[in-house]
């Protein structure tokens, strides 16, 4: 028999931080920026956009606060008891399934899947899709490797990747660079899913080195919290970690420069510290202190997490709160479309709360 792995608030709520930031609060500030026009809301409005190129903005944290979440909780879901219980053949069956689920919920959601035409496709291009590979490849090492080889791993995800986009040549390009359109990751994952690339900049095939260190940055984490250390000292270690790696990473960022789009080795570091920063706060807050009631509503829609991630990609609740709220417009003016942004959070709100009342939680 199998022990159900302990869950930890902290991480429950800070997954649904996270999933609060991406479905809901990039379209709220900029239509709060478009109703206001201050210098404040757009300022607000610029930190929850992606930047060109290099450097960072607050909503770049998202998609890595995503894997760092999901390693976090692979000690628990895979630990040393649960292995010892169950088969390798049942847990590779698990993470394969797993694994093959997410490709196919990220093609739902970004890969053009539902057009039905083989021309619209893109193979990999979306934040769900990064969290398989992440998440395979750190559940593999977490299994058969001991936890000082894990920080081997993640040096070399790191190492590695970061020759990768400055050693080879680019055809056509010369050395490559951590510029547009000239870096070989780039590069390489136009050679390998040609037609089926998104035709963006990001990076998606090689990227996986750095996904699969973000994953194992969260790992780490977990790790610690897993620990029999008194609770202060993990939320301390927790924050000491997390600015210890942004300091790394942003030291070393000054000759490999910190882009998002192709996940560099710098960007591993200085994002992973951020969600240690992140979860140290959550984790003293919550789980040291014992405030508990202001996380309720994270806790709600971070135990179904990729539901409301799917959701709210491919319905667009925005156009359903229109049809209940249309009236207002006349009254509200320029901040109607920030009134159809909580409208529409709300609505699918109410339809995770009704599912966690009903202890419905989809499990990929």
């Amino acid at each position: 028999m199998t022990t159900k792995p302990v869950r930890i608030l902290s991480i429950d709520a800070l997954r649904g931080f996270d999933m609060l930031l991406i479905i809901f609060a990039d379209h709220f500030f900029f239509n709060l920026n478009e109703g206001a026009q201050t210098s404040f809301t757009s300022t607000l409005a610029e930190q929850f956009n992606h930047p060109k190129w290099f450097g960072s903005t607050f909503y770049d944290i998202i998609m890595p606060l995503f894997l760092f979440v999901v390693g976090a909780v692979i000690p628990f879901s895979l630990s040393k008891r649960i292995q010892n219980t169950t088969s390798k053949s049942a847990i590779y069956s698990k993470l394969i399934k797993r694994f093959i689920t997410l490709f196919i919920l990220g093609w739902v959601v970004q890969g053009n899947l539902l057009a039905w035409d083989i021309n619209e496709f893109h193979v990999f291009s979306n934040t769900l899709q990064a969290i398989a590979v992440g998440y395979l490849f750190s559940c593999i090492a977490y299994i058969h490797l001991q936890k000082k080889w894990l920080y081997v791993v993640f040096a070399f995800c790191l190492v590695i990747y970061a020759l990768i986009l400055t050693a080879p040549i680019v055809p056509g390009v010369g050395r490559s660079l951590l510029l547009p359109d000239q870096n070989f990751a780039l590069y390489f994952d136009r050679l390998v899913l040609g037609k089926f690339d998104d035709g963006l900049q990001y990076t998606w095939l090689l990227t996986g080195f750095g996904f699969t260190a973000t994953t194992l940055s969260g790992v780490f984490a977990g790790e610690l919290i897993k620990s029999t250390l008194p609770r202060k000292k993990v939320s301390l270690y927790l924050l000491l970690t997390g600015v210890a790696a942004l300091a790394l990473g942003l030291i070393w960022g000054i000759w490999h420069p910190i882009v998002k789009k192709i996940w560099s080795s710098t960007f591993v570091l200085a994002s992973s510290g951020v969600c240690y920063i992140l979860l140290a706060l959550f984790y003293w807050v919550i789980d040291v202190k014992g405030k508990r009631k202001w996380a309720f509503p994270l806790k709600v829609i971070g135990m179904n997490a990729i539901t409301a991630y799917v959701l709210s990609h491919v319905i667009n609740f925005r156009e359903v709160a229109s049809f209940l709220l249309y009236g207002l417009e006349q009254y509200v003016g320029a901040y109607y479309q920030m009134i159809l942004s909580v409208g529409g959070f709300g609505i699918l709100y109410l339809l995770l709360w009704y599912m966690y009342k009903n202890n419905t939680f989809i499990k990929v």
